[in-house]
């Protein structure tokens, strides 16, 4: 039984075949029919195209295709756009987060103590798959070099669970195309003085040759992207 929630979850996805239907059928066991998902595909070559328009696309409530392959943040720009629900949740076309922690991380949004809602893996109790130790380091740095600029407390900052009020997602204007929105949408909540909450999820992270995509380069993006956002305001 889902947990019925007013919620738009908007799934960013690129060559994602083996994982994508999974993941909405998980995604709408947890938000039910009240729910909406929207899929915006990033151009993919792998044959998630082609799996969305024979299959997936009648079992959610819009897919987008992109015309050219532009990036995560990109993807997401489009797809908050086209959110309709009270609340807005992001997705990966994978499992490396768990829609069953879905319900944690709006609560705060559903309880009116928060407007905005990091999942942080590095928190709470929920289980967490082991990997790169170096990938720990960077997201630990990243995510105190944010804090440093924005003055919040944040343990993880580059986290894929991110949950906001609609209205005020769709009043931020993305500019970054890749992963740079992480940094980016930090920034931009951070000197707008929104309530934002941190609650524990799992994780179940994938290594490259399972498809992992984000690499060394952005994280250097995610650093410039710090300095530019913050520094602006």
């Amino acid at each position: 039984m889902g947990y019925r929630l007013n919620l738009s979850v908007v799934i960013p996805c690129y060559n994602e075949l083996t994982s994508l239907e999974d993941v909405v059928i998980s995604v709408r066991s947890v938000i039910g029919e009240e729910g909406e998902i929207i899929i915006v595909d990033d151009c993919s070559t792998d044959g998630t195209r082609e799996l969305l328009r024979e299959k997936v696309a009648g079992m959610v409530e819009q897919v987008i295709y992109q015309d050219h392959n532009q990036g995560k943040g990109a993807a997401l720009r489009a797809g908050f756009a086209a959110a309709s629900r009270d609340i807005v949740i992001v997705q990966d076309a994978d499992f490396e987060y768990d829609p069953r922690d879905f319900a944690t991380v709006v609560g705060p949004i559903l309880n009116d103590q928060a407007d905005i809602v990091y999942g942080s893996r590095f928190m709470g109790d929920r289980p967490h798959r082991v990997l790169y130790f170096w990938h720990r380091v960077g997201n630990g740095l990243l995510t105190l070099m944010s804090n440093m600029f924005t003055n919040l407390n944040l343990t993880d900052m580059e986290t894929g669970y991110k949950a906001f009020r609609r209205e005020i997602i769709q009043s931020i204007t993305i500019e970054e195309d890749r992963f740079g929105f992480e940094p980016e949408i930090t920034a931009k909540i951070a000197s707008a003085n929104y309530r934002i909450y941190e609650v524990g999820i799992g994780y179940f992270g994938r290594t490259y040759a399972e498809g992992k995509k984000i690499g060394w380069k952005d994280g250097f993006r995610a650093i410039w992207c710090i300095l530019k956002y913050n520094l602006r305001r």
